[in-house]
C-alpha cells in the first residue's frame, strides 16, 4: 500500500488564505515525517474551497522542503495553461527532485477561469485530449512542434529533457489524469495513462472505471503487463481518532461550512446552472465510504477499497477539521497507527 495525502488548502469559515495555505504546507511536512508516501496538491481560482492558484508553484516549495515524500499535483487544470510551460515545469521539478514528482492533469470545470486566462469554454470542452497529447510528446520527445486547432508552432528544442538528465530514476515525470466520467476513463486508457479517482466516489464505481479502462487500455494495445500494474490513485478523506463516532464528528462540525462557502463560490463562464451537493449529506457519505474512525476501522476501509477496486495508491484528504494542530495529529496517526496494520 502506498499511502498519501491529499492538500486542497482548504480556506475554512473565518480563516484567512494565508492560514489556510501555511496548513498545507504543515501537513505535507508532517506527512514525510510520518513516513506516508506522497503528497498530492489541489488547484483551483478564485475560490475559497481551496487557495492554492498553481500545485507546481506549491510543489516546487515542497520538494525543495522535503527529501524522500512523492510530491504530485491533483491536478494542474490543463485547459488554462499551456501544455508546453507546463511540462517545461513538470521536466525541471522531475530533474531537480531526483524524479520525486508527479503531474497529475484535468479537465477542471466550466467556470470563469477559462474566461480569465484566455482560454474559453472550446479548451474545457473540446480541447482537452490535444493539451494531453502535446504535453505528452513534450515530455518524452527531443524536438516538438504543433500543428493543431489551438496550438501551432516551429519546431523547437525540448529544454531540459528529462530523459537524457535523469540516468538514476525514471524517464520522465509521472503523468496520471483525472478521470469523472467514461469519456475521460477511455481517454486516460488509450494513452496508457493512470487515474486518478476523487473522493466523491465509492468503492463500487472505482472499481467499474478501473474494469473500463483495462478494458480499454488492453483494446488500444498499452501491454497487458502495463495494464495489470497501472498505479492507479484514489482520493478519499481520512479522520483519524479513538472513537470513530467522534472522528465523524469532527468532520460533520466543520467541513459543510468550508464545502458550502467553497462550492457557492464557483461561477460558471457561460451562466450555466451547475448543482452543488448539499455539505451536510456529502460530508456523511464522505464519513461512510472512506477511513474516518479508529485506526483499526480506517485500515480496514483502506485495505477493502484495495480489494474490490485493485488500487494500492491512495490521496486522503487530511484537513477535514479546518484546525492546524488537529490536521498534524490526523497525519501522525495515519502515517503511525494506521499505514503499520496495512502491512
Amino acid at each position: 500500500m502506498r499511502v498519501g495525502t491529499f492538500v486542497l488548502a482548504a480556506q475554512f469559515p473565518g480563516q484567512g488564505q494565508g492560514e489556510a495555505l501555511h496548513r498545507a504546507v504543515r501537513s505535507a511536512e508532517v506527512a514525510e515525517e510520518a513516513g506516508l508516501d506522497s503528497v498530492w496538491l489541489a488547484e483551483h481560482h478564485f475560490v475559497p474551497y481551496g487557495v492554492c492558484p498553481s500545485a507546481v508553484t506549491l510543489a516546487a516549495l515542497l520538494l525543495g522542503r522535503t527529501r524522500r515524500i512523492r510530491v504530485g499535483t491533483a491536478v494542474s487544470v490543463l485547459p488554462s495553461a499551456h501544455p508546453v510551460a507546463l511540462g517545461e515545469q513538470a521536466a525541471l521539478l522531475h530533474l531537480t527532485s531526483g524524479g520525486r514528482f508527479s503531474l497529475g492533469v484535468g479537465r477542471g470545470g466550466p467556470w470563469v477561469d477559462l474566461e480569465v486566462f484566455g482560454a474559453g469554454l472550446r479548451a474545457y470542452e473540446e480541447g482537452f485530449p490535444e493539451s494531453l497529447d502535446l504535453l505528452l510528446r513534450w515530455l518524452t520527445e527531443p524536438r516538438v512542434t504543433s500543428v493543431g486547432e489551438r496550438f501551432a508552432f516551429r519546431e523547437v528544442p525540448v529544454v531540459p529533457r528529462p530523459q537524457e538528465l535523469l540516468s538514476d530514476g525514471p524517464a520522465g515525470p509521472e503523468v496520471i489524469v483525472a478521470c469523472t466520467s467514461p469519456k475521460s476513463v477511455r481517454l486516460a486508457a488509450e494513452r496508457g495513462l493512470p487515474m486518478l479517482l476523487g473522493m466523491h466516489c465509492g468503492d463500487e464505481e472505482k472499481a467499474e472505471m478501473v474494469a473500463l479502462w483495462r478494458s480499454h487500455a488492453l483494446a488500444s494495445g498499452v501491454a497487458p503487463e502495463a495494464v495489470a500494474a497501472a498505479p492507479h490513485v484514489s482520493a478519499g478523506v481520512a479522520q483519524i481518532e479513538d472513537d470513530g463516532a467522534q472522528a465523524a464528528e469532527t468532520l460533520l462540525k466543520a467541513m459543510p461550512g468550508w464545502l458550502k462557502q467553497g462550492l457557492d463560490a464557483h461561477v460558471t463562464v457561460d451562466g450555466r446552472h451547475r448543482a452543488m451537493r448539499d455539505p451536510v449529506m456529502y460530508t456523511e457519505l464522505l464519513c461512510r465510504i472512506h477511513p474516518v474512525g479508529t485506526p483499526r476501522l480506517a485500515a480496514d476501509r483502506i485495505a477493502a477499497t484495495a480489494q474490490k477496486t485493485g488500487i494500492t495508491r491512495f490521496a486522503f484528504l487530511v484537513e477535514g477539521s479546518g484546525d492546524l494542530a488537529a490536521t498534524e495529529e490526523n497525519v501522525r496517526r495515519l502515517g503511525t497507527e494506521v499505514l503499520p496494520l496495512l502491512g
